[in-house]
């Protein structure tokens, strides 16, 4: 409908895509004292997801987000008191401007939120030990014009991954280490 009124629009694809039901920014996952899931959460990370970009002059948030925006034409939650989503800025889900309105934690989230594994020992304690901060928001694409090409977009939605930084620790604080890796890795058994 947008194209037939000469807005530009295409489909975008994100592979790894987050559904962060309560808005928290993370994937929660949370397992027993012996490793059971205890679906505590209704988060999710699904296969992909499929939403549309349209091109939009925004006035209403400042020329700064003017460009590509998010519509989901398929929202899962509502926003507002209905089903939308969107138009969320790529632009402030690439800054992490999660307080701008139409949507941008929802978004923000289904490209960058991070899984999190909890040992839960109590309905009062409850211990992270695990956090995996790459897992979402994979090969975000669309398709190229004028062929089936696929172009990944995923640079319009977040910054680069950090690498791996090597740094120099002490033998006593690598050891150290050593023995807390395995605190978890016996309590998670």
């Amino acid at each position: 409908v947008l194209r037939c009124l000469g807005i530009p629009t295409r489909v975008i694809t994100n592979f790894n895509s987050a559904h962060d039901k309560n808005l928290n920014l993370s994937i929660d996952k949370y397992i027993d004292m012996s490793g059971k899931n205890l679906h505590l959460s209704e988060d999710s990370v699904w296969n992909f997801h499929v939403w549309n970009e349209s091109w939009f002059i925004r006035r209403d948030l400042g020329s700064f987000y003017d460009g590509w925006q998010v519509l989901d034409a398929t929202p899962q939650e509502k926003s507002k008191g209905i089903y939308q989503c969107g138009p969320a800025s790529t632009k402030a889900i690439k800054e992490g401007d999660v307080n701008l309105d139409y949507d941008s934690p929802f978004v923000f989230a289904a490209v960058n939120a991070d899984c999190v594994t909890w040992i839960r020992y109590s309905k009062k304690r409850k211990e992270r030990i695990f956090s995996d901060t790459r897992k979402i928001g994979k090969f975000i694409s669309t398709k190229a014009v004028g062929t089936n090409s696929r172009v990944d977009v995923t640079d319009n939605y977040k910054y680069p991954e950090v690498k791996e930084i090597s740094f120099k620790i002490s033998y006593s604080q690598y050891k150290n280490s050593l023995v807390d890796d395995r605190k978890i890795l016996v309590t998670a058994v």
